[in-house]
């Protein structure tokens, strides 16, 4: 055990060294147009059955944006783009085409009908002079708040292709407007507490058009950055004991902090009924889901700028931004198409990007730099292991039964596989108990030498069939999971000399650290305590 879990530490320097450059995490700054846009740039996509006591009947959706938010980050803090589209894409049939799209567009007021808030400066009453913060008092969601920016919404639901529809309105009542609460300034400005009010903001009982059963909700907001990966001990050489980093036992024990702990991100959160998501007289269980962002195919800079229109857009859509399976665009993609698949479509995947799948590079990458040290990549092409996890389904668990499915990148779910549930907070593995001796969440335990027959074994020992890859949760630790993938795990040892080792950062995702009702990721970092 010891010398595979320092071919784990060592192979987990590597792929991370190889990929420093682009990304920060799950899918922070993952291509080098993105990094040009970060309120577009997609962080994290989630999905998968409720976990809050009476909701197992919902799937939940969140979609993360706007990386590395710095709690400090006045005085303009962390609006969404007003300018653009972001959407969560639903496949229900397999055909690797959107069925139903839910979109959100933003609007970003200044307060005094675009005067913004002002304040009488000088003698003899003074002139009305406009003043740089966001807020002027105390905030508590009341009438009367001295808030220089009013953040709302509004969210779609289009069925069908995503263009060509205008969609019907999600609503609340009568109302189609939501409200995003403003990011955590700090303590002083949110004196009630800042649960207290981003909890207003927590809509319960809407209404989605075309949809049966009532009881979905949405929240879109500021969150604590859910995401956990030791990058400053990797990058640094994997600069820790070895009888720490390379003990599987260690994990989550290592005295090292998570670089992303104090940064927050804003959460686009949908929770929908199952029966709302899956195809209208379907038996499949099976749904595919990814996140978006678009932004208008032209723009020119306004020259004499102002709050309203600091430049002029214009033109169809166009996406600048795409998620599914966490970690694609940063191990996968070659960087000549990191731009390239952040606009595509999953329907393309077989034709644009199917060889990063079948032959991928990091393993051999991981091989030519640490092959003394017993990393050898699987011998095994085309790699259709890789294929059914990220392009298909695994067989019995998140493959579609249509046998008309085309291959395309979504995060699929299985919405009846397993009891929806969170991690234990004394058991912070939990999903990796399906597979002895593996963190592989639901996947499978039955490997073969061509990659082909998986099947899910629920009734092993402390298993979580609820876990990524069957959707994905934020309590998964999908740099283990992913990684040891990639290496083989799901191969025999005659074609992956790797398929026994457990690929580890040595940093777990804490059940404790997340909530357990919707939104469920929590309350941001303030800029101040």
């Amino acid at each position: 055990m010891r010398k595979q879990s320092t071919v784990a530490a060592l192979a987990l320097g590597a792929i991370l060294a190889v990929c420093s450059h682009q990304a920060n995490a799950s899918s922070h700054r993952e291509a080098p147009f993105i990094t040009k846009n970060p309120k577009v740039d997609g962080t994290d996509f989630y999905m998968f059955r409720s976990y809050e006591t009476g909701r197992e009947g919902f799937v939940t959706l969140i979609a993360n944006y706007l990386p590395l938010q710095d709690a400090y980050g006045g005085p303009n803090y962390f609006a969404l783009d007003p300018e653009a589209l972001y959407e969560i894409h639903i496949d229900n049939n397999a055909d690797a085409v959107e069925d139903i799209t839910f979109q959100f567009r933003f609007s970003n007021a200044l307060a005094n009908n675009g005067a913004g808030i002002t304040l009488n400066i000088g003698p003899d009453g003074g002139k009305p002079i406009a003043v740089p913060q966001l807020n002027l008092g105390p905030l508590d969601g009341g009438p009367g708040q001295a808030l220089n920016v009013a953040e709302t919404y509004g969210v779609k639901v289009v069925r069908g292709p995503r263009r060509g529809s205008e969609g019907a309105a999600l609503t609340h009542g009568s109302d189609t407007s939501f409200t995003k609460p403003t990011d955590y300034i700090g303590s002083k400005t949110f004196p009630g507490g800042y649960g207290n009010y981003a909890n207003q903001y927590k809509y319960s009982n809407v209404t989605v058009p075309g949809c049966t059963t009532a009881g979905s909700r949405v929240f879109v907001g500021q969150r604590k950055e859910p995401f956990v990966v030791n990058l400053g001990t990797i990058f640094d050489l994997v600069n820790a004991p070895p009888g720490v980093i390379t003990d599987i036992g260690s994990r989550g024990l290592l005295n090292a902090s998570n670089p992303l702990a104090n940064k927050n991100i804003t959460t686009i959160a949908l929770e929908v009924p199952i029966a709302c998501l899956t195809a209208a007289g379907s038996t499949d269980p099976v749904i595919g889901a990814w996140s978006t962002a678009s932004v208008r195919q032209a723009r020119v800079i306004n020259p004499t700028a102002t709050y309203a229109t600091p430049a002029k857009e214009g033109g169809a859509w166009a996406q600048v931004s795409r998620l599914g399976h966490p970690l694609i665009n940063e191990v996968i993609i070659g960087l000549k198409d990191k731009d390239k698949w952040n606009s595509s479509e999953p329907k393309d995947d077989a034709t644009n990007f199917l060889d990063y799948v079948t032959n991928p590079s990091l393993p051999v990458i991981l091989e030519a730099l640490f092959g003394s040290a017993s990393v050898v990549a699987p011998t095994l092409y085309p790699r259709a292991d890789l294929v059914a996890v990220f392009l298909t389904g695994v067989p019995g668990v998140t493959k579609p039964t249509t046998a008309n499915a085309k291959p395309s990148e979504q995060l699929r779910i299985n919405t009846t596989l397993g009891t929806p549930r969170a991690l234990a907070a004394q058991n912070p593995l939990g999903a990796a108990q399906c597979f002895p001796n593996s963190r592989l969440g639901s996947a499978t335990t039955n490997r073969d030498a061509g990659g082909g027959t998986t099947t899910v074994q629920p009734s092993a020992a402390g298993c979580d069939p609820t876990g990524f890859p069957n959707g994905r949760r934020p309590i998964d630790d999908v740099v283990d999971i992913s990684l040891t993938v990639a290496m083989g795990y799901l191969l025999d040892s005659s074609v992956a000399p790797n398929s026994g080792v457990v690929f580890h950062d040595a940093m777990a995702q804490e059940s404790i650290t997340f909530d357990s009702a919707f939104p469920y990721l929590t309350n941001p970092t303030g800029g101040t305590p």
